[in-house]
Protein backbone atom coordinates (compact mmCIF):
# COMPACT_ATOMS: atom_id res chain seq x y z
CA UNK A 1 0.00 0.00 0.00
CA UNK A 2 1.49 3.31 -1.10
CA UNK A 3 0.34 6.35 0.88
CA UNK A 4 1.42 9.77 -0.37
CA UNK A 5 1.79 12.94 1.67
CA UNK A 6 0.07 14.88 -1.09
CA UNK A 7 -3.19 13.26 0.06
CA UNK A 8 -3.00 15.03 3.44
CA UNK A 9 -2.09 18.27 1.68
CA UNK A 10 -5.15 17.98 -0.59
CA UNK A 11 -7.38 17.22 2.39
CA UNK A 12 -6.23 20.36 4.17
CA UNK A 13 -6.29 22.54 1.06
CA UNK A 14 -9.85 21.70 0.05
CA UNK A 15 -11.24 21.66 3.59
CA UNK A 16 -11.29 25.46 3.28
CA UNK A 17 -14.26 26.49 1.16
CA UNK A 18 -12.62 29.76 0.13
CA UNK A 19 -9.35 28.37 -1.24
CA UNK A 20 -8.48 28.94 -4.92
CA UNK A 21 -7.75 26.37 -7.58
CA UNK A 22 -4.67 24.19 -7.14
CA UNK A 23 -2.01 23.43 -9.74
CA UNK A 24 0.02 20.29 -8.95
CA UNK A 25 3.36 20.30 -10.77
CA UNK A 26 6.21 17.82 -11.02
CA UNK A 27 7.97 15.39 -13.34
CA UNK A 28 6.27 12.60 -15.25
CA UNK A 29 5.39 9.33 -13.55
CA UNK A 30 5.55 10.60 -9.95
CA UNK A 31 1.88 9.87 -9.22
CA UNK A 32 0.22 13.29 -9.58
CA UNK A 33 -2.88 12.15 -11.46
CA UNK A 34 -3.39 9.02 -9.36
CA UNK A 35 -3.21 10.95 -6.08
CA UNK A 36 -5.63 13.63 -7.28
CA UNK A 37 -8.05 11.05 -8.67
CA UNK A 38 -8.11 9.05 -5.44
CA UNK A 39 -8.63 12.19 -3.38
CA UNK A 40 -11.39 13.55 -5.60
CA UNK A 41 -13.38 10.33 -5.53
CA UNK A 42 -12.94 10.01 -1.77
CA UNK A 43 -13.75 13.57 -0.72
CA UNK A 44 -16.24 14.94 -3.25
CA UNK A 45 -19.73 13.77 -4.10
CA UNK A 46 -18.99 14.32 -7.79
CA UNK A 47 -15.57 14.08 -9.43
CA UNK A 48 -15.08 15.16 -13.04
CA UNK A 49 -11.83 14.47 -14.90
CA UNK A 50 -10.81 15.77 -18.31
CA UNK A 51 -7.50 14.55 -19.70
CA UNK A 52 -6.40 16.69 -22.65
CA UNK A 53 -4.16 13.94 -24.06
CA UNK A 54 -6.78 11.19 -23.89
CA UNK A 55 -9.47 13.62 -25.16
CA UNK A 56 -7.70 15.79 -27.78
CA UNK A 57 -11.02 17.21 -29.02
CA UNK A 58 -11.34 18.94 -25.66
CA UNK A 59 -8.32 21.14 -26.38
CA UNK A 60 -10.00 23.29 -29.02
CA UNK A 61 -13.34 23.17 -27.23
CA UNK A 62 -11.91 24.59 -24.02
CA UNK A 63 -9.36 26.99 -25.53
CA UNK A 64 -11.92 28.73 -27.76
CA UNK A 65 -14.63 29.28 -25.15
CA UNK A 66 -15.61 32.98 -25.09
CA UNK A 67 -17.05 33.19 -21.58
CA UNK A 68 -17.07 31.39 -18.25
CA UNK A 69 -20.60 30.11 -18.83
CA UNK A 70 -19.63 28.77 -22.24
CA UNK A 71 -16.50 27.11 -20.83
CA UNK A 72 -18.47 25.40 -18.06
CA UNK A 73 -21.06 24.26 -20.57
CA UNK A 74 -18.35 22.72 -22.73
CA UNK A 75 -16.70 21.02 -19.73
CA UNK A 76 -20.10 19.50 -18.91
CA UNK A 77 -20.50 18.27 -22.47
CA UNK A 78 -16.99 16.82 -22.63
CA UNK A 79 -17.16 15.01 -19.29
CA UNK A 80 -20.73 13.74 -19.67
CA UNK A 81 -20.88 13.49 -15.89
CA UNK A 82 -23.15 15.09 -13.35
CA UNK A 83 -21.83 18.37 -11.98
CA UNK A 84 -23.54 19.57 -8.83
CA UNK A 85 -22.77 23.05 -7.55
CA UNK A 86 -20.92 23.06 -4.24
CA UNK A 87 -20.03 19.37 -4.27
CA UNK A 88 -18.00 18.82 -7.45
CA UNK A 89 -14.24 18.76 -8.01
CA UNK A 90 -13.18 19.30 -11.63
CA UNK A 91 -9.77 17.83 -12.49
CA UNK A 92 -8.11 19.21 -15.62
CA UNK A 93 -5.18 16.93 -16.42
CA UNK A 94 -2.31 17.22 -18.92
CA UNK A 95 -2.94 20.95 -19.16
CA UNK A 96 0.38 21.47 -20.92
CA UNK A 97 -1.70 20.75 -24.03
CA UNK A 98 -3.92 23.76 -23.37
CA UNK A 99 -1.95 26.28 -21.25
CA UNK A 100 -4.65 28.91 -21.86
CA UNK A 101 -6.63 27.23 -19.10
CA UNK A 102 -4.24 28.70 -16.53
CA UNK A 103 -5.12 32.26 -17.54
CA UNK A 104 -8.90 31.66 -17.38
CA UNK A 105 -8.94 29.74 -14.08
CA UNK A 106 -9.40 33.08 -12.32
CA UNK A 107 -12.83 33.47 -13.83
CA UNK A 108 -13.82 29.89 -13.05
CA UNK A 109 -12.82 30.39 -9.42
CA UNK A 110 -14.69 33.69 -9.26
CA UNK A 111 -17.81 32.01 -10.64
CA UNK A 112 -17.54 29.72 -7.56
CA UNK A 113 -19.88 26.90 -8.56
CA UNK A 114 -17.18 24.19 -8.49
CA UNK A 115 -13.72 23.44 -7.10
CA UNK A 116 -10.76 22.97 -9.44
CA UNK A 117 -7.47 21.10 -9.51
CA UNK A 118 -5.03 21.14 -12.44
CA UNK A 119 -2.02 19.03 -13.30
CA UNK A 120 0.17 17.86 -16.14
CA UNK A 121 3.68 17.04 -17.26
CA UNK A 122 6.47 19.43 -18.22
CA UNK A 123 4.50 22.31 -16.73
CA UNK A 124 7.64 24.19 -15.83
CA UNK A 125 8.59 24.11 -19.51
CA UNK A 126 5.18 24.69 -21.06
CA UNK A 127 3.91 27.41 -18.74
CA UNK A 128 7.04 29.50 -18.30
CA UNK A 129 5.96 31.95 -21.04
CA UNK A 130 2.50 32.61 -19.62
CA UNK A 131 2.36 36.31 -18.83
CA UNK A 132 -0.49 36.31 -16.35
CA UNK A 133 -0.57 33.59 -13.70
CA UNK A 134 -3.71 34.38 -11.66
CA UNK A 135 -2.18 35.27 -8.29
CA UNK A 136 -4.73 34.75 -5.53
CA UNK A 137 -6.82 32.45 -7.68
CA UNK A 138 -4.44 29.54 -8.15
CA UNK A 139 -2.02 27.97 -5.67
CA UNK A 140 0.89 25.83 -6.85
CA UNK A 141 2.10 22.64 -5.17
CA UNK A 142 5.20 20.85 -6.42
CA UNK A 143 5.19 17.07 -6.10
CA UNK A 144 8.15 14.68 -6.10
CA UNK A 145 8.81 10.92 -6.21
CA UNK A 146 8.26 9.00 -2.96
CA UNK A 147 10.53 10.32 -0.24
CA UNK A 148 12.22 8.05 2.29
CA UNK A 149 9.40 8.18 4.80
CA UNK A 150 6.80 7.29 2.15
CA UNK A 151 8.99 4.46 0.85
CA UNK A 152 9.70 3.03 4.31
CA UNK A 153 6.00 3.16 5.16
CA UNK A 154 5.08 1.43 1.89
CA UNK A 155 7.55 -1.33 2.82
CA UNK A 156 5.81 -1.86 6.18
CA UNK A 157 7.63 0.37 8.68
CA UNK A 158 5.11 1.31 11.39
CA UNK A 159 4.35 4.86 12.50
CA UNK A 160 5.72 4.30 16.01
CA UNK A 161 9.13 3.61 14.49
CA UNK A 162 9.13 7.02 12.80
CA UNK A 163 8.11 8.65 16.08
CA UNK A 164 11.00 6.99 17.90
CA UNK A 165 13.44 7.88 15.11
CA UNK A 166 12.45 11.52 15.25
CA UNK A 167 13.02 11.51 19.01
CA UNK A 168 16.51 10.12 18.43
CA UNK A 169 17.12 12.77 15.77
CA UNK A 170 16.04 15.63 18.03
CA UNK A 171 17.83 14.31 21.12
CA UNK A 172 20.90 13.15 19.16
CA UNK A 173 20.65 9.73 20.81
CA UNK A 174 21.49 6.38 19.16
CA UNK A 175 18.84 4.29 17.42
CA UNK A 176 18.28 0.72 18.61
CA UNK A 177 20.91 -1.30 16.75
CA UNK A 178 18.45 -3.86 15.38
CA UNK A 179 16.16 -1.11 14.09
CA UNK A 180 19.15 0.77 12.66
CA UNK A 181 20.39 -2.30 10.76
CA UNK A 182 16.93 -2.92 9.24
CA UNK A 183 16.51 0.72 8.22
CA UNK A 184 19.95 0.78 6.58
CA UNK A 185 18.91 -2.30 4.61
CA UNK A 186 15.74 -0.49 3.54
CA UNK A 187 17.77 2.60 2.63
CA UNK A 188 19.98 0.53 0.33
CA UNK A 189 16.83 -0.90 -1.22
CA UNK A 190 15.57 2.66 -1.81
CA UNK A 191 18.81 3.46 -3.65
CA UNK A 192 17.90 0.96 -6.36
CA UNK A 193 14.08 1.06 -6.33
CA UNK A 194 13.82 4.83 -5.91
CA UNK A 195 10.59 6.73 -5.51
CA UNK A 196 8.75 6.36 -8.80
CA UNK A 197 5.35 4.90 -7.75
CA UNK A 198 5.25 2.34 -10.58
CA UNK A 199 8.73 1.06 -9.67
CA UNK A 200 7.84 0.92 -5.96
CA UNK A 201 4.62 -0.93 -6.71
CA UNK A 202 6.49 -3.40 -8.93
CA UNK A 203 8.79 -4.16 -6.01
CA UNK A 204 5.92 -4.50 -3.52
CA UNK A 205 4.06 -6.84 -5.87
CA UNK A 206 6.92 -9.14 -6.83
CA UNK A 207 10.08 -8.31 -4.80
CA UNK A 208 11.80 -8.83 -8.15
CA UNK A 209 14.46 -6.22 -8.87
CA UNK A 210 14.40 -7.08 -12.57
CA UNK A 211 10.74 -6.06 -12.70
CA UNK A 212 11.70 -2.78 -11.04
CA UNK A 213 14.47 -2.16 -13.57
CA UNK A 214 12.04 -2.82 -16.45
CA UNK A 215 9.71 -0.13 -15.12
CA UNK A 216 12.59 2.30 -14.65
CA UNK A 217 13.83 1.75 -18.19
CA UNK A 218 10.37 2.52 -19.55
CA UNK A 219 10.30 5.78 -17.57
CA UNK A 220 13.75 6.75 -18.89
CA UNK A 221 12.51 6.08 -22.44
CA UNK A 222 9.51 8.32 -21.77
CA UNK A 223 11.80 11.10 -20.55
CA UNK A 224 13.84 10.86 -23.72
CA UNK A 225 10.64 11.04 -25.78
CA UNK A 226 9.73 14.23 -23.92
CA UNK A 227 13.10 15.72 -24.77
CA UNK A 228 12.68 15.02 -28.48
CA UNK A 229 9.04 16.15 -28.54
CA UNK A 230 9.18 19.36 -26.56
CA UNK A 231 12.55 20.85 -27.47
CA UNK A 232 13.41 19.71 -31.02
CA UNK A 233 15.99 22.47 -31.57
CA UNK A 234 18.12 21.60 -28.53
CA UNK A 235 17.20 17.96 -28.04
CA UNK A 236 20.66 16.62 -28.90
CA UNK A 237 22.30 18.71 -26.21
CA UNK A 238 19.61 17.90 -23.64
CA UNK A 239 19.85 14.18 -24.41
CA UNK A 240 23.63 14.34 -23.99
CA UNK A 241 23.27 16.18 -20.68
CA UNK A 242 20.68 13.67 -19.49
CA UNK A 243 22.88 10.72 -20.41
CA UNK A 244 25.97 12.27 -18.77
CA UNK A 245 24.39 12.71 -15.32
CA UNK A 246 25.47 9.26 -13.99
CA UNK A 247 29.08 9.49 -15.15
CA UNK A 248 29.49 13.10 -14.04
CA UNK A 249 28.18 12.28 -10.55
CA UNK A 250 30.62 9.39 -10.40
CA UNK A 251 33.58 11.70 -11.17
CA UNK A 252 35.81 12.80 -8.33
CA UNK A 253 34.31 16.27 -7.84
CA UNK A 254 30.84 15.38 -9.24
CA UNK A 255 30.65 18.80 -10.92
CA UNK A 256 29.08 18.89 -14.37
CA UNK A 257 31.81 19.71 -16.90
CA UNK A 258 30.64 21.14 -20.22
CA UNK A 259 33.75 19.93 -22.06
CA UNK A 260 32.38 16.40 -21.78
CA UNK A 261 29.71 17.56 -24.23
CA UNK A 262 31.88 19.64 -26.51
CA UNK A 263 35.42 20.97 -26.15
CA UNK A 264 34.32 24.44 -27.30
CA UNK A 265 31.01 24.56 -25.44
CA UNK A 266 30.13 27.86 -23.76
CA UNK A 267 27.72 27.84 -20.82
CA UNK A 268 25.77 30.92 -21.94
CA UNK A 269 24.91 29.27 -25.23
CA UNK A 270 23.55 26.09 -23.69
CA UNK A 271 22.18 27.39 -20.40
CA UNK A 272 18.63 26.91 -21.72
CA UNK A 273 19.24 23.17 -22.00
CA UNK A 274 20.08 22.95 -18.30
CA UNK A 275 17.09 25.12 -17.46
CA UNK A 276 14.91 22.74 -19.51
CA UNK A 277 16.13 19.81 -17.42
CA UNK A 278 15.29 21.64 -14.21
CA UNK A 279 11.91 22.95 -15.35
CA UNK A 280 10.90 19.54 -16.71
CA UNK A 281 11.62 18.13 -13.26
CA UNK A 282 14.02 15.44 -14.46
CA UNK A 283 17.18 16.89 -12.87
CA UNK A 284 18.10 18.67 -9.65
CA UNK A 285 20.82 21.30 -10.16
CA UNK A 286 22.92 22.02 -7.07
CA UNK A 287 24.85 25.28 -7.43
CA UNK A 288 28.21 26.20 -6.00
CA UNK A 289 28.29 29.14 -3.57
CA UNK A 290 31.31 31.40 -3.19
CA UNK A 291 30.86 31.57 0.59
CA UNK A 292 28.71 29.43 2.93
CA UNK A 293 26.83 32.42 4.35
CA UNK A 294 23.24 33.61 4.15
CA UNK A 295 21.63 34.43 1.85
CA UNK A 296 23.01 31.52 -0.16
CA UNK A 297 21.19 32.60 -3.31
CA UNK A 298 23.32 35.74 -3.55
CA UNK A 299 26.53 33.70 -3.39
CA UNK A 300 25.44 31.28 -6.13
CA UNK A 301 27.73 30.74 -9.12
CA UNK A 302 25.31 29.88 -11.92
CA UNK A 303 27.83 28.13 -14.19
CA UNK A 304 29.27 25.84 -11.48
CA UNK A 305 26.89 23.10 -10.44
CA UNK A 306 26.26 19.43 -9.88
CA UNK A 307 23.34 17.83 -11.67
CA UNK A 308 21.49 15.12 -9.75
CA UNK A 309 18.76 12.86 -11.10
CA UNK A 310 15.22 13.53 -9.91
CA UNK A 311 15.07 9.91 -8.73
CA UNK A 312 17.90 7.82 -7.29
CA UNK A 313 16.36 4.61 -8.64
CA UNK A 314 16.49 5.97 -12.18
CA UNK A 315 20.12 6.97 -11.57
CA UNK A 316 21.02 3.44 -10.42
CA UNK A 317 19.24 2.04 -13.48
CA UNK A 318 21.44 4.18 -15.75
CA UNK A 319 24.61 2.66 -14.32
CA UNK A 320 26.01 -0.64 -15.54
CA UNK A 321 23.98 -3.76 -14.78
CA UNK A 322 24.95 -5.37 -11.52
CA UNK A 323 25.19 -2.24 -9.37
CA UNK A 324 21.82 -3.09 -7.79
CA UNK A 325 23.10 -6.36 -6.33
CA UNK A 326 26.32 -4.73 -5.15
CA UNK A 327 24.35 -2.01 -3.35
CA UNK A 328 22.03 -4.54 -1.71
CA UNK A 329 25.01 -6.59 -0.55
CA UNK A 330 26.75 -3.44 0.71
CA UNK A 331 29.96 -4.61 -0.93
CA UNK A 332 33.13 -3.27 0.63
CA UNK A 333 35.48 -1.28 -1.55
CA UNK A 334 32.76 -0.06 -3.91
CA UNK A 335 32.18 3.70 -4.14
CA UNK A 336 28.49 4.40 -3.78
CA UNK A 337 29.02 8.10 -3.10
CA UNK A 338 27.07 9.26 -6.15
CA UNK A 339 23.89 7.34 -5.34
CA UNK A 340 24.09 8.28 -1.64
CA UNK A 341 24.41 11.97 -2.52
CA UNK A 342 21.62 11.73 -5.06
CA UNK A 343 19.29 10.21 -2.45
CA UNK A 344 20.14 13.03 -0.04
CA UNK A 345 19.65 15.72 -2.72
CA UNK A 346 16.32 14.18 -3.72
CA UNK A 347 15.11 14.05 -0.12
CA UNK A 348 16.16 17.61 0.75
CA UNK A 349 14.54 18.97 -2.41
CA UNK A 350 11.28 17.18 -1.57
CA UNK A 351 11.30 19.17 1.69
CA UNK A 352 11.39 22.39 -0.33
CA UNK A 353 15.06 23.05 0.44
CA UNK A 354 17.18 24.79 -2.19
CA UNK A 355 20.36 22.85 -2.90
CA UNK A 356 23.88 24.31 -2.87
CA UNK A 357 27.42 23.08 -2.32
CA UNK A 358 30.64 24.86 -1.38
CA UNK A 359 34.04 24.41 -2.97
CA UNK A 360 37.20 26.47 -2.60
CA UNK A 361 40.84 25.70 -3.27
CA UNK A 362 41.75 26.87 0.22
CA UNK A 363 39.17 25.03 2.31
CA UNK A 364 37.99 22.15 0.15
CA UNK A 365 34.49 20.98 -0.82
CA UNK A 366 31.31 20.43 1.17
CA UNK A 367 28.75 18.11 -0.39
CA UNK A 368 25.81 20.37 0.51
CA UNK A 369 25.19 23.67 2.23
CA UNK A 370 21.56 24.52 2.93
CA UNK A 371 19.52 27.02 4.88
CA UNK A 372 17.97 25.35 7.90
CA UNK A 373 16.25 27.20 10.76
CA UNK A 374 17.62 30.48 9.41
CA UNK A 375 21.21 29.23 9.61
CA UNK A 376 23.65 27.65 7.19
CA UNK A 377 23.90 23.90 7.71
CA UNK A 378 26.85 22.13 6.00
CA UNK A 379 26.15 18.48 5.15
CA UNK A 380 28.69 15.81 4.28
CA UNK A 381 27.53 12.45 2.88
CA UNK A 382 29.74 9.42 3.52
CA UNK A 383 29.04 6.03 1.97
CA UNK A 384 32.19 4.25 3.14
CA UNK A 385 34.15 3.52 6.31
CA UNK A 386 36.32 6.66 6.21
CA UNK A 387 33.49 8.81 7.49
CA UNK A 388 35.76 10.95 9.69
CA UNK A 389 37.84 12.21 6.76
CA UNK A 390 36.39 15.61 5.92
CA UNK A 391 39.00 18.36 6.00
CA UNK A 392 36.66 20.86 4.32
CA UNK A 393 34.07 20.48 7.05
CA UNK A 394 36.68 20.98 9.74
CA UNK A 395 38.06 24.07 7.97
CA UNK A 396 34.64 25.66 7.53
CA UNK A 397 33.60 25.02 11.14
CA UNK A 398 36.85 26.58 12.36
CA UNK A 399 36.32 29.76 10.34
CA UNK A 400 35.16 32.74 12.41
CA UNK A 401 34.20 34.49 9.17
CA UNK A 402 31.39 32.01 8.49
CA UNK A 403 30.21 31.62 12.08
CA UNK A 404 28.72 28.17 11.47
CA UNK A 405 27.60 26.56 14.72
CA UNK A 406 26.60 23.10 13.59
CA UNK A 407 27.24 20.60 10.80
CA UNK A 408 25.84 17.24 9.83
CA UNK A 409 27.55 14.08 8.54
CA UNK A 410 25.17 11.53 7.02
CA UNK A 411 26.72 8.04 7.02
CA UNK A 412 26.09 4.33 7.58
CA UNK A 413 26.64 4.37 11.35
CA UNK A 414 24.51 5.27 14.32
CA UNK A 415 23.95 8.66 15.97
CA UNK A 416 26.94 10.30 17.64
CA UNK A 417 28.14 13.85 18.25
CA UNK A 418 31.73 15.07 17.91
CA UNK A 419 32.19 18.76 18.61
CA UNK A 420 30.05 20.80 16.22
CA UNK A 421 29.38 17.81 13.94
CA UNK A 422 26.39 15.52 14.38
CA UNK A 423 26.92 12.10 12.81
CA UNK A 424 23.54 10.73 11.74
CA UNK A 425 22.37 7.59 9.92
CA UNK A 426 21.85 8.64 6.32
CA UNK A 427 18.13 7.78 6.47
CA UNK A 428 17.69 10.54 9.09
CA UNK A 429 17.89 13.05 6.24
CA UNK A 430 14.08 12.61 6.28
CA UNK A 431 14.01 14.84 9.39
CA UNK A 432 16.21 17.67 8.06
CA UNK A 433 13.71 20.42 7.28
CA UNK A 434 13.73 24.20 7.23
CA UNK A 435 11.28 25.38 9.89
CA UNK A 436 8.73 27.85 8.58
CA UNK A 437 8.92 31.28 10.16
CA UNK A 438 5.93 32.25 12.32
CA UNK A 439 3.46 34.77 10.99
CA UNK A 440 4.99 38.24 11.32
CA UNK A 441 2.50 40.99 12.14
CA UNK A 442 3.75 44.57 12.28
CA UNK A 443 1.64 47.69 12.42
CA UNK A 444 2.88 51.28 12.41
CA UNK A 445 1.24 53.60 14.95
CA UNK A 446 0.38 56.79 13.02
CA UNK A 447 -1.48 58.46 15.83
CA UNK A 448 1.28 61.07 16.32
CA UNK A 449 0.83 62.33 12.76
CA UNK A 450 -2.73 63.55 13.28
Amino acid sequence: MITRKISSYLDEFYSNHTTPALLVTGARQIGKSFAIREFGKRKFKHFVEINFIETPSAIESVSTARSTDELLLRITAISRQKMEKGSTLIFLDEIQKVPEIVTVIKFLVQEASYRYVLSGSLLGVELKNIRSVPVGYMAIKEMYPLDLEEFFEACGVQRQIFTKLEECFKNESPVDETVHAKLMELFRLYLIVGGMPAAVQAYLDTNNIQDVIAVQKSILRLYRMDISQYDPENKLYIEDIFDLIPSELNAQNKRFILKKLNENLKFNRYEDSFIWMREAGVALPTYNVETPTLPLELAKVRNLFKLFSNDVGLLACQYAQGIQLRILNNEAGVNFGAVYENAVAQELRSHGIQLYYFNSKKQGELDFVIKCDDRVLPIEVKSGKNYERHNALRNVLASEEYGIQKACVLYNGNVQVKGKASYLPVYMVMFIKDTELPRLVYKVDLSGLG
